[in-house]
């Protein structure tokens, strides 16, 4: 079965005064319902909160512009209140309430992606909002409620009515939201853009890997990422992941040219990406990149916590460890070619460096 590979923009779904909230619909990029993956992104105005819920979907959250705070509750824990800021990645397992706040004039963007294949809807994200208009005990009978929290059923009703926007809210200014505590990062967050770099090519790139030694939480979720950053007319090598994975890939910053490449050495995707754009890259299918003059940043995250790659050149690509004999059979080529194609791209990893 054939899907469109073509990168695409996320849909406003909802907004308002306090900040919107978009998505990624299956419907326009089929990949998404096929590798059971949600992308959406949350962005919050001055003063904007959004409500207390849960997902049915676990995630890896980015902060793709702006600084903030976070409330945290995993499954039977105390709230962890966290400041969040541009680099910051946060992993999301099953069961977690967060709520998201912006008490600054920047906007806050938030990118979540993460694996629906429990979900109510195969790439899609189903959110379960604790309080608002849409609040899960709007639901329930003030008999219910009342006898659930000992409370009166006209306290009920104050509490369960009196909130009548739903998802995302604008507080009052000045009105005092929960300061974060330091303590309360460890092991909730780490920053890419300030991590140690797993891979540093002069001229070429620079990544950062998020998985379950710098960041254990990812295990819980199920799924690796990166932040790649690749200098301006620089080249990511063609490579695939080699243990069944998924690449869902978010262009943070720049433009670029990408190809994959599938079965039967047929090109399925070649397009220029830019910042916005998400694309999906199927199972064992190559892809590579090269970026425009002022360079390329992307997110990814991999359908498994501690991700494999093969990469088809380079120094530690796999051309490096066939021997001589089966390139030149392989290639159908004389020694001299054979010897002359081991003997390039001996200094770099994965980026390359733009030409001179």
């Amino acid at each position: 079965m054939e899907f469109d590979l073509s990168p695409k923009l996320a849909n406003k779904i909802y907004g308002g005064n306090g900040g919107s909230y978009s998505a990624w619909s299956p419907s326009e990029l089929a990949m998404l319902r096929q590798g059971n993956i949600g992308a959406s992104k949350l962005a919050l105005n001055k003063n904007g909160l959004a409500l207390p819920h849960y997902s049915d979907s676990a995630k890896v959250a980015y902060v793709l512009q702006g600084s903030g705070t976070a409330g945290i509750v995993l499954p039977e824990a105390e709230e962890k209140v966290i400041a969040i800021k541009k680099g910051d990645a946060i992993a999301l397992p099953f069961g977690v309430v967060t709520w998201w706040f912006n008490k600054d004039d920047t906007e806050l963007v938030v990118l979540f992606l993460g694996d629906t294949s429990k979900g109510h809807k195969s790439g899609e994200f189903t959110n379960f909002y604790l309080t608002g208009s849409n609040g899960i005990f709007t639901g329930f009978s003030s008999e219910f409620v009342s006898r659930a929290w000992d409370l009166e059923e006209e306290k009920v009703k104050v509490l369960v009515g009196s909130q009548t926007n739903n998802d995302i809210v604008q507080v009052k200014e000045g009105f005092s939201m929960p300061e974060p505590k330091k303590e309360d990062r460890d092991g909730m967050a780490l920053n890419c853009e300030e991590a140690p770099l797993d891979v540093d090519i002069k001229n070429g790139g620079r990544v950062v890997v998020l998985n379950t030694k710098n960041l254990p939480l990812v295990g819980e979720v199920g799924l690796g990422a990166d932040l790649v950053r690749l200098d301006g007319s620089a080249m990511c090598s063609p490579g695939f992941s080699c243990d069944s994975a998924y690449q869902v890939t978010y262009i943070v910053r720049g433009s670029g040219r990408v190809q994959v490449v599938g079965v039967d050495g047929r090109r399925v995707l070649e397009t220029t990406l830019k910042a916005g754009n998400l694309f999906i890259v199927p199972r064992f299918f190559v892809v590579s990149k090269i970026a425009n003059p002022e360079g390329m940043e992307w997110f990814s995250i991999i359908s498994t916590p501690n991700p494999i790659f093969t990469h088809l050149a380079g120094r530690t690509s796999v051309w490096k460890a066939l021997s001589p004999q089966v390139l030149e059979a392989s290639f159908n080529v004389a020694p001299e070619a054979e010897k002359h194609f081991r003997s390039k791209r001996t200094s770099s990893e994965i980026f390359f460096a733009p030409s001179n």
